[in-house]
């Protein structure tokens, strides 16, 4: 058997666009492919590109099965001379193969013509169009996404993004939650869904409705206690799959929760998402800061706006004392991530402090708990979430007026 690669290539060799005499396989620059996962560039000017990619995922689609395998994710991606990404087409899974094929003379499907159809001049190339039209995009319904990302990891990136997302909630708005941490996905225990089953409708990941948001998680598609040992292809098709495969219905947010660092996931969503922005998380200690550093030009290198810094486990609450204050330690050195924020012209969004009550509500998977002085270990906590959400609700707004998606009010009295 082939490779998958050449595989792939031999289809897209056949295809021809109708109004060049040129195959599709000249405009190719680049083929990813893993277990079904696959990625395509191409170097090419074309006002038909979702039916470019439609016909790609037909052919590539009906060639993986004649070999036994499926496409179980497509994505294409259209770049300029430079190589910047002008635009991201994205398709789910393709046929599934009913019995491996073995015989030399069975035909790849994209092969055959259809004779109701006109054929393009040039022989044996299938021509672009006549296509049923794709499905309307999930993300179309989301007002505001926002990325929640880190230099590195041990800063409470998670425990911030659910917190953001619930303290949203709180607030009357229609969140949802993407764990795309894909290598560490930590929902399932932080918002408590081990009891929960994931459902699929219409072959859309139906996403969970829990304390007020809706959730989805690749810790509930595989089994918890193995590891993810996937290449970036194979991470990079999952992490789209989880965005474009979730019926997320109408969303004022959108918080995606990214794995640290600056890697493959981060990269696919800055350039096949409209983000409204991009938090960074830092602790004060300097290591961190200098991990967070790279995290915010990552972001701003990819023209994505980062709508501020959080610096997280900014100081550790103690019990009470026989008055009832609470005593307060800089563990790592409090201010740090904000001294970072200055220094970079980026916007603080505020400082949360860790307690015991936050780590037992992420343990226990009972993050409202965190907003009431009662479960929070005093008022502290609840009210440097409040003054956080406060901040990031203004960054927003700022952040729509500069793409254009609002405008600016003024309310006279």
């Amino acid at each position: 058997m082939s490779d998958t690669k050449t595989i792939i290539r031999e289809s897209l060799a056949q295809i021809t666009l109708p109004d060049q005499s040129e195959p599709l396989i000249e405009a190719l620059e680049w083929i990813a492919a893993c277990d079904g996962f696959v990625s395509l560039k191409f170097h090419m000017h074309h006002p038909d590109t979702q039916q470019i990619a439609r016909v790609a995922h037909k052919a590539i689609g009906g060639v993986l099965v004649s070999q036994g395998e499926q496409l179980r994710s497509l994505i294409v991606e259209y770049v300029d001379d430079a190589g910047t990404v002008l635009h991201t087409e994205r398709l789910g899974p393709g046929p599934t193969p009913s019995t491996p094929s073995n015989s030399s003379n069975s035909t790849p499907p994209s092969n055959q013509p259809d004779q109701n159809k006109p054929q393009n001049h040039a022989q044996g190339h299938t021509p672009i169009g006549g296509l049923d039209q794709p499905p309307p995009n999930a993300l179309d319904s989301i007002k505001h996404i926002i990325a929640v990302g880190a230099g590195k990891g041990g800063v409470g990136k998670s425990t911030v993004a659910v917190n953001i997302a619930v303290g949203l909630a709180k607030q009357g708005l229609a969140v949802g939650l993407l764990d795309g941490d894909i290598y560490g996905p930590s929902l399932p225990t932080m918002l408590n869904l081990d009891a929960l089953e994931q459902t699929v409708l219409a072959g859309m990941l139906q996403p969970y409705a829990v304390h007020g948001i809706k959730a989805i998680t690749i810790g509930k598609l595989v089994d918890p206690d193995k590891p993810l040992i996937w290449r970036g292809p194979m991470a990079h098709g999952a992490f789209k799959q989880l965005i474009d495969q979730t019926q997320w219905g109408e969303l004022d947010y959108l918080i995606i929760d990214l794995p640290p660092g600056t890697g493959d996931v981060c990269l696919t969503l800055a350039q096949s998402v409209s983000l409204t922005g991009a938090i960074i998380v830092c602790t004060p200690q300097k290591v961190a800061q200098d991990d967070a550093v790279r995290a915010a030009r990552m972001f701003q290198q990819l023209k994505v706006e980062v709508l501020g810094v959080i610096e997280n486990m900014s100081y550790f609450l103690g019990d009470p004392d026989e008055k009832g204050a609470v005593k307060e330690y800089d563990i790592f050195g409090r201010g740090g991530a904000q001294i970072m924020a200055q220094r970079m012209g980026l916007p603080f969004l505020g400082a949360l402090p860790i307690n015991m009550a936050l780590r037992e509500n992420a343990d226990t998977g009972e993050p409202l708990r965190n907003f009431d002085p009662a479960t929070a270990g005093g008022p502290v906590l609840p009210q440097s979430l409040d003054a956080l959400l406060t901040t990031l609700q203004g960054q927003v707004a700022l952040a729509s007026v500069r793409m254009g998606k609002t405008k600016p009010t003024l309310t006279i009295n």
